[in-house]
C-alpha cells in the first residue's frame, strides 16, 4: 500500500447547551480563565489533531478532527472536567456526544440555528465563524475541520435563501419594530421616541436604526443613561419632565420602563395633537406594568398596541418559523449526505493521486524516448505528439478513477482498493502490492498513531 495513504481522521464532538445545563454549569466549561486558552489546551491533547472551540452564552462544544476517538474522547472529558470544576455527576448527566456523520449533522444543525434557544436566530453563525477563524488563526485547525466549517457555513446560507426561517419576528422588541413598519411602510425620514433605556428598550431602538429611522430620542428618568444609549445609537438623550414637548414630534413612541404607574397620560395626547396638526402617532407598549394609558386609543390618529397584542404576534412567528424549521431541516440531511461521501471518498484520493502520479511518469519516458527517435519534429508536431500523449492517459485512467470513486462507496471497499493497487503494481517499495500486503498497511496505518501523539 502506498505509504501516503490517508490514516483516517474521524469526527468528535463534546458539548453542552441551553438544554442540557443551566447557565452556572455553561459559564464553567467555557474554561474563560484557563491557561492556555481552552482551544489550545484541548489542541495540545494527543488525540485531538484538530479542534475547533465554540463558546457563547447558550452552549459551548469541543469539536475535534482525530484518529482514535476513544482515547480523544476520554483525554478531553477528563481535561475539561478537572479544569471546570464541577462534579463527576454534573458533568456526566449535561454533556452530550456526537461521532462522525452524527455530529457533522449536529454541526449544520447549529450553524442554521436549528438547535438554537430561538429557532431562527442569526448570532450563532457569526459566533460559529469566530470560533473557526480562531482555530484557523492559532493552527488548530485541519483538512477535515476546515471542509466541516465552510459546509456548514454555506448550508446555513442556503437555508437562510431557501426558506423564511429568519423571516418573522420572535422577539418582543422586534415585533415592535416589525409593527411600526406594517403602520408607516418605511421608517426612513420617521422620529421614533424610546421612552425607558432598558435592555428591551435598546433592542428596540437597534432595530429602528437597521430600519432606518432618522431621528431616535430616547427619554429615561435617569438622564445619563439616556445619553448612553442615545450616544451609542447616535441619537438624543432627554429626561422624563421633557416627555410632552419631545412627543410633538414623534412618530413612533415605545415605552418600556419600570414605572409603578402610568408615564403617559391620555390627557398628556390630546394636549400634544394640536401642535402636531393630527398626524398620525403610533404607540407601543411593552412595559409591565403597562406605561400608557389604553385611553389614548380613544384619540383620532393614535394608535396604541401593548405586550399582550406582540406576544400574540410572536406565538404566531414561532409557530411559522417551526414550519420553515422543517424545510430547513430536510437542507440540511441533503447537505450531510454530501459530506459523508466526501468523508468516504477520502480514503480512494491518495490512490487516484498514485494512479495518475504512475501514468504521468510513464508517459514522459515514453515520449522522451519517442522524441528522441523523431528528430525532424517542429516545435509544433513535437507539441502535437505530447498532446496527443496526455489525452491518451486521461481516456485510460478515466474508467479506473470513476471505478475507484463509485467503489469507495461500497462495503467492500477496501477489496477495491487493494485489487486496483494489484492491477496498477501500485507500490512505495518497489513492489507489487498483494491484497494480504494492503490489508496489512492498511491496518497498520489506522491502528498507529500520529508523531504528535507520541510525543
Amino acid at each position: 500500500m502506498p505509504s501516503d495513504i490517508n490514516n483516517k481522521l474521524n469526527i468528535l464532538l463534546l458539548g453542552v447547551n441551553h438544554k442540557t445545563a443551566p447557565v452556572e454549569i455553561r459559564e464553567k466549561l467555557a474554561l474563560r480563565e484557563t491557561n492556555p486558552p481552552a482551544l489550545k489546551l484541548f489542541h495540545e491533547l494527543p488525540a485531538c489533531m484538530e479542534v475547533v472551540f465554540l463558546s457563547t452564552c447558550n452552549r459551548v462544544e469541543v469539536i475535534v478532527g482525530t484518529n482514535d476517538i476513544e482515547r480523544a474522547r476520554d483525554q478531553i472529558l477528563e481535561v475539561w472536567q478537572s479544569r471546570s470544576g464541577i462534579t463527576d455527576n454534573e458533568f456526566s448527566e449535561c454533556t452530550y456526544e456526537y461521532r462522525g456523520i452524527e455530529a457533522v449533522r449536529h454541526v449544520f444543525r447549529v450553524a442554521a440555528s436549528l438547535d438554537s434557544m430561538v429557532v431562527g436566530e442569526p448570532q450563532i453563525l457569526g459566533q460559529l465563524k469566530d470560533a473557526y477563524r480562531n482555530a484557523s488563526e492559532e493552527g488548530c485547525s485541519g483538512h477535515i475541520l476546515n471542509k466541516l466549517m465552510h459546509k456548514a457555513f454555506s448550508t446555513a446560507k442556503r437555508i437562510r435563501t431557501e426558506t423564511r426561517i429568519a423571516s418573522q419576528a420572535v422577539s418582543i422588541s422586534y415585533a415592535a419594530v416589525e409593527l411600526a413598519k406594517k403602520i408607516f411602510g418605511d421608517l426612513r425620514g420617521k422620529s421614533a421616541l424610546m421612552v425607558g433605556a432598558g435592555e428591551m428598550a435598546e433592542l428596540a431602538a437597534q432595530h429602528l436604526k437597521t430600519n432606518g429611522i432618522e431621528r431616535l430620542i430616547v427619554a429615561n428618568r435617569t438622564l445619563e443613561r439616556a445619553m448612553e444609549l442615545a450616544s451609542s445609537l447616535d441619537g438624543e438623550a432627554v429626561s422624563l419632565a421633557e416627555l410632552e414637548d419631545v412627543l410633538v414630534d414623534a412618530d413612533i413612541v415605545i415605552s418600556s420602563t419600570g414605572a409603578p404607574g402610568l408615564v403617559i397620560t391620555k390627557d398628556q395626547v390630546k394636549r400634544i395633537m394640536r401642535p402636531r396638526r393630527h398626524r398620525l402617532l403610533f404607540f407601543i407598549d411593552i412595559a409591565v406594568p403597562r406605561d400608557i394609558d389604553p385611553r389614548v386609543n380613544d384619540i383620532d390618529n393614535v394608535y396604541l398596541f401593548d405586550i399582550d397584542e406582540l406576544k400574540e404576534v410572536v406565538e404566531e412567528n414561532k409557530a411559522e418559523r417551526q414550519k420553515e424549521a422543517l424545510r430547513a431541516e430536510r437542507i440540511v440531511e441533503s447537505e450531510v449526505i454530501k459530506f459523508k461521501s466526501w468523508m468516504q471518498s477520502l480514503d480512494i484520493i491518495p490512490i487516484i493521486k498514485k494512479l495518475q502520479e504512475k501514468a504521468e511518469n510513464v508517459r514522459q519516458k515514453e515520449l522522451r524516448r519517442t522524441l528522441k527517435n523523431l528528430k525532424g519534429l517542429s516545435d509544433k508536431e513535437r507539441q502535437a505528439v505530447e498532446k496527443l500523449s496526455q489525452s491518451l492517459v486521461n481516456k485510460i485512467l478515466h474508467d479506473p478513477i470513476i471505478f475507484l470513486k463509485k467503489g469507495s462507496r461500497d462495503k467492500d471497499k477496501d477489496d477495491v482498493l487493494a485489487m486496483v493497487c494489484r492491477i496498477f503494481a501500485l507500490n512505495g517499495a518497489g513492489e507489487t502490492i498483494s491484497f494480504e500486503n494492503y490489508m496489512k498497511e492498511k491496518n497498520k496505518l489506522e491502528g498507529r498513531c500520529s508523531s504528535k501523539q507520541a510525543n
